[in-house]
């Protein structure tokens, strides 16, 4: 089979995973999904996926598995300890596309070489939250073989609305540390400038009709600064996950080479020490400077 006809399986539906079968439900692709709370797929069989009672029954059925959890141990579960990677087919994908950084994606890439090298494996972390996810918005940072490409078209084509091929296996992640390097820092700005408002007397209201539409402010900063005028904290990309993935880029670069970054992962713990952790990452507007 090739192209749409390849069953696709999605492992892990928090709301990455959910809104990504979703999306390729819509596109005509067979979707198999597998969470552990069975409760957070059973939505998506009214849409016509099949829900797999096991991660090895999920890749049994699949020529392309796709992995959207939170950490490489996650991962590393899910393939070796749950039996995906044994289950896989020769000549089947796996699309892992969790951001895991540079030592999960070479911790991966050293099980498929060493257990099963008949496996396609392509590194493709996303950029995007929950809401491009559900609608098929999101940007790939795709890197693995040229051979699989052909295959996966398809599928990333239902979840995205750029790829960006970069090369080999590690590729991806590393393209994706830099995404999320810059995003931190757009999120900081955006929050940072608002607490300073507020603190100078300024009605948020005030900053989002001064700044909105600007040049200063992206299309994404601006869909935030509105989400905060409006108290609207409700996790789109959850401050917890960001707050890994700022790690993950600071672990990357080793011998506090980045210490700005640095600075700004010990802001963002101390909101999550004050349980805001599953809050939006724009919730630093309430926290900052208190």
């Amino acid at each position: 089979m090739a192209g749409t006809d390849e069953p696709v399986a999605v492992l892990g539906m928090g709301a990455m995973g959910h809104g990504m079968a979703a999306s390729a439900l819509r596109a005509g692709i067979p979707v198999i999904v597998w969470d552990r709370r069975m409760e957070a797929a059973q939505d998506l069989e009214g849409l016509g996926a099949q829900v797999a009672g096991s991660v090895a029954d999920a890749a049994r059925r699949a020529a392309i598995v796709v992995t959207m959890v939170t950490d490489a141990d996650a991962v590393i579960s899910i393939a070796r300890d749950q039996g995906m990677l044994a289950a896989l087919a020769p000549g089947a994908i796996w699309a892992q596309m969790s951001t895991i950084g540079v030592a999960g994606i070479d911790r991966v890439a050293a099980m498929v070489g060493g257990e099963r090298p008949d496996v396609l494996l392509l590194d493709a972390p996303v950029s995007g939250s929950r809401d491009p996810a559900e609608r098929g918005q999101l940007t790939i940072f795709a890197s693995g073989p040229a051979e699989a490409r052909s295959r996966i078209g398809p599928l990333f084509g239902a979840l995205g609305q750029h790829t960006f091929w970069v090369g080999q296996a590690g590729a991806g992640t590393r393209l994706k540390l830099v995404n999320n390097t810059w995003l931190a820092f757009a999120n900081e700005a955006v929050a940072a400038s608002v607490a300073l408002g507020r603190r100078l007397g300024l009605a948020t209201t005030t900053i989002v009709d001064a700044l909105g539409g600007s040049s200063l402010v992206s299309p994404w900063q601006e869909a935030k600064l509105q989400r905060i005028a409006d108290s609207e904290f409700s996790a789109q990309f959850a401050l917890s996950l960001a707050l890994k993935d700022v790690h993950l880029a600071l672990q990357a670069a080793g011998d506090g080479r980045l210490p700005v970054l640095a600075c700004l992962a010990d802001e963002w713990q101390q909101a999550v020490d004050q349980g805001l952790g599953g809050q939006d990452l724009t919730v630093l507007a309430r926290t900052i400077g208190q």
